[in-house]
């Protein structure tokens, strides 16, 4: 931005276009729930960037610039925070955790976190990241051999819950080969009930429980049940394991320390709330993120050909890797990540707030003034991204050349991890266990298909995080090589 730019006085809210709407109700009665995303973007296309949106009595800022953005979320938590409205959501469906605290609340919260997903943690956690992945493996393999499609968000996030919790909490929860009360499906209702409770006009729930309130409840109170026994679980280890309480082995233990020394603030609400946090953030974002990459490379065959042969020279004889430099060796494999991560961001839309007086897209705002960051609209941008629209794995590799590489901005424009002093803690889990299914899935088995609801093009649908409908996935077992 130039020094002239800078100079020039901050517009008012009011001064800017948006889509017209009633009085009262402002732009709320034209608000699609499921694609709330998309109609945000296609605004943001007719009336510019930024531009003012008006749900009710609130006044929205809506920005898609990535520099705004960027700037704007390292301004976090001093100047840019959650909004009230989520933050007291998510206390009432039990994850007051560190997603959804603020100021000294997210602070206290936030070494112990990161701690758990420090990267040799994780390496340390392998053997059973490989565990779990046979585990998967061997399903998968019976649905090849009886023919059958597979619910593929439904599995990918059977697998990715497996992998938190073991990872977290210590806890072989195992769903990947149960099909009994399975806890995913408490967790399936989480997000898509916040996000209904955050765009409501009227917080009715709190004085009128409808049936939809009521089934929620029970399965809010079916995962508080889980919750605490993952908490008695660790607690019984450190019981019986004095040494723990100086090397705790995962999160739940480390926060469980942490609670019982009075010098830290913690409570058994914050131990509780973080627990919930990582299953429902561990599950949903990875698993549709590999929901997504199995779309896409269905649909461009030289790409999923360049994947499958990638894995399997890394693999040799082997069907799933058994060692982290095997990963680490799938440049591809990843670049498949980000770009479908860039094209299909699981937040593809973030609403923040302003905790002081501030200015964010050389917009002013009061405080609680409420904003809304685009994160997709950058990559979809032919400034930023030659022929953004094309899926193009191999731009996001180191020796990538011509004219789709990504810029050297790439990763200050696709920001999927968020940015700032707030990035997600689990960035480096996720990525690892993007590679890991992706490579047991191109090891053992042959894609037949990957298929929607009505054979068209996987619609988007947005409930707190964006999901692909329905996908089913049939896979025929992977040949034995010849001898």
């Amino acid at each position: 931005m130039s020094q002239a730019a800078l100079a020039d006085p901050p517009r008012r809210l009011s001064d800017l276009p948006g889509p017209p709407g009633l009085p009262l109700v402002g732009n709320s009665l034209q608000i699609e729930p499921a694609r709330f995303h998309q109609q945000l973007e296609a605004w943001g296309r007719t009336h510019g960037d930024p531009y003012r949106l008006r749900l009710g009595g609130r006044r929205l800022l809506v920005v898609a610039d990535p520099a705004a953005i960027a700037a704007a979320l390292r301004d976090r938590p001093a100047v840019i925070n959650r909004t009230d409205r989520l933050v007291r959501g998510a206390a009432e469906l039990g994850f007051a955790g560190v997603f959804a605290s603020n100021g000294e609340d997210w602070r206290r919260q936030r070494s112990m976190v990161m701690a758990a997903f420090d990267p040799g943690h994780i390496k340390s956690y392998f053997p059973s990241l490989v565990q779990i992945t046979q585990r998967f493996q061997r399903r998968w393999h019976r649905a090849a051999e009886a023919g059958s499609a597979i619910d593929l968000g439904a599995d990918l996030m059977r697998y990715t819950v497996d992998v938190i919790a073991g990872l977290a909490f210590g806890a072989d929860i195992n769903t990947l080969e149960s099909d009994d009360d399975v806890i995913q499906r408490h967790l399936d209702q989480i997000f898509p009930a916040l996000s209904r409770r955050l765009q409501a006009a009227f917080p009715y729930w709190r004085y009128v429980k409808l049936p939809a309130d009521r089934r929620l409840d029970r399965h809010v109170a079916a995962l508080r049940e889980a919750v605490q026994g993952f908490i008695a679980q660790a607690r019984a280890r450190l019981a019986a394991d004095p040494a723990l309480r100086e090397q705790p082995r995962n999160l739940i233990e480390a926060m469980i320390v942490a609670r019982d020394n009075p010098a830290s603030g913690l409570s058994d609400r914050d131990v509780a709330g973080n627990v919930l946090t990582m299953l429902l953030a561990g599950e949903d974002t990875t698993a549709h993120t590999l929901a997504w990459m199995l779309y896409l490379l269905s649909r461009h065959p030289a790409a999923l050909a360049r994947a499958r042969d990638e894995v399997r020279a890394v693999l040799g004889p082997e069907r799933l890797p058994s060692r982290p430099e095997q990963l680490a060796a799938l440049d591809y494999v990843e670049a498949c990540a980000h770009e479908t991560m860039r094209l299909k961001p699981v937040a593809p839309l973030l609403v923040m707030q302003a905790a002081r007086e501030t200015v964010v897209a050389g917009v002013a705002l009061p405080p609680g003034g409420l904003m809304v960051f685009l994160s997709r609209a950058g990559s979809l941008d032919a400034r930023h991204f030659a022929e953004p629209e094309v899926f193009e794995p191999a731009r996001w590799l180191k020796d990538a050349a011509g004219p789709l590489a990504a810029p050297g901005s790439a990763k200050r424009v696709s920001m999927p991890f968020g940015a700032g002093p707030r990035i997600c803690p689990g960035r480096y889990l996720a990525l690892l266990e993007m590679k890991m299914a992706i490579a047991m899935l191109l090891g053992s088995f042959e894609i037949e298909s990957v298929d929607t609801p009505d054979g068209g093009p996987a619609q988007e649908r947005m409930a707190f995080t964006m999901s692909p409908v329905g996908l089913r996935l049939r896979l025929r077992r992977r040949e034995p090589e010849a001898a």
